[in-house]
């Protein structure tokens, strides 16, 4: 059978000719373990396709016959031949998944398989001339070639703001962005004709990888910002003017305090090293998993130490007039301790430790007592604030 290049931009969703080119026993060749689950979860039922996500279970799907269509990485797909248990000198269809970024990483691979077919996805298979001609001699190609009358490269179309996300993310890089940007009136194109909105959107995002001519008509509306694997970023760039989309950070969308700690944490990984603790946790590795061994940890530093359960710390003398008690919605229930209000107190409040009398923490919510002069200031900074992960709500205490 002929060999065949189809002309798509590089994005799974946009391969549908592919499929009807594959024989059961294909192997998909693609850039990463991303992209190879994309193509596994995209593929029709009938050919149980496979991604190589690990080689030692891959290894016995294939002995026991389960898998149909198997997608990988060239590294992946050459440490299964390596093993005996990928066998492609009898494989009938081979599928090159946009091998732009990766045609180097070829050669060898290709060259277990000379009898395959080649079915080669490409958005410039004028780029892929001498790759073409080496792996796909005399191929058909199936698409229009991004060339000029003069049979030079095509410029872009439009300038457009791009955000690079994992595939997975995808959905939510889209929530992310229209947050970002405040939008109120958007416009989410997710693939299709691409539609006049009914009215004029503030703000335009592409969820899926335009044509050439879909972001032509996207630009139309409004500049596009268009949401991408890091793969697919050198197509788009080769129609578009392009500028990045910074998505906030997880730091900057945290606002519980377990995502304040989860960043805390995540910087001093970063920004120091811990080989002296991983000195004294090494042997609770050997017998439990390390990310148990964290976990428990994180445990250990949230138990309130017994002081803690009724914090009236002996250095603090009643204030003039006595204490103010201030009802405070969190409680056991929540996993709250003294040590938690107390921090959100003074962090949160403003108050000194000297203006902090007894905490009494109860099941559904707690009670604390603060000096007459901050009473006001706790209830009214207090409200909102996050304790445990839930916010709450402060008045003077009514009982």
């Amino acid at each position: 059978m002929r060999h065949v290049v189809l002309v798509t931009p590089p994005a799974v969703e946009r391969a549908g000719k592919a499929w009807e080119l594959m024989d059961p026993r294909a192997v998909i060749v693609c850039a990463d373990h991303e992209q190879a689950v994309l193509w596994a979860d995209a593929a029709p039922a009938e050919l149980r396709a496979h991604a190589v996500t690990g080689l030692a279970r891959t290894i016995a799907l294939l002995k026991e016959g389960r898998v149909g269509v198997l997608a990988g990485s060239p590294a992946d797909l050459g440490a299964l031949v390596t093993r005996s248990a990928l066998k492609l000198d009898t494989l009938e269809t081979l599928v090159i998944a946009w091998p732009e970024s990766f045609s180097g990483e070829l050669d060898t691979l290709l060259g277990e398989a000379p009898e395959a077919r080649r079915v080669i996805l490409s958005w410039d298979p004028h780029g892929l001339s001498d790759f073409i001609e080496r792996h796909a001699r005399r191929a058909e190609i199936v698409g229009d070639i991004p060339l000029d009358s003069a049979a030079k490269p095509l410029g872009s179309v439009a300038s457009a703001r791009y955000a690079v996300v994992p595939a997975g993310r995808r959905g939510a890089a889209v929530r992310d962005v229209l947050d970002a940007v405040r939008s109120v009136r958007p416009y989410v194109w997710k693939g299709g004709d691409v539609a006049a909105p009914t009215e004029p959107p503030d703000a335009v995002v592409a969820a899926t990888l335009p044509t050439r001519e879909e972001l032509r008509t996207l630009a139309a509306i409004a500049q596009p910002l268009v949401v991408v694997l890091a793969s697919q970023v050198p197509y788009l760039k080769s129609i578009a003017s392009l500028s990045p989309f910074a998505l906030p950070s997880r730091a900057d969308r945290a606002q519980d305090r377990n995502a304040t700690l989860r960043a805390e944490i995540s910087a001093r990984l970063t920004q120091s090293d811990v080989d002296a603790e991983l000195a004294v946790l090494a042997p609770l590795f050997e017998e439990h998993d390390p990310a148990l061994v964290a976990g428990a940890l994180l445990a250990i530093s949230r138990q309130p130490s017994t002081a803690a359960v009724s914090h009236q710390p002996s250095a603090i003398s009643q204030p003039e007039g006595g204490w103010v008690r201030v009802f405070v919605s969190v409680g056991r229930k929540d996993q709250a301790s003294a040590k938690d209000l107390v921090g959100a107190l003074i962090k949160e409040a403003g108050l000194q430790k000297g203006q902090i009398g007894k905490i009494d923490v109860r099941e559904t919510f707690s009670l604390v007592d603060v000096a007459p002069a901050v009473a006001e200031q706790a209830v009214q900074r207090m409200a909102g604030v996050s304790v445990r992960g839930r916010r709450v709500t402060a008045r003077p205490d009514r009982t």
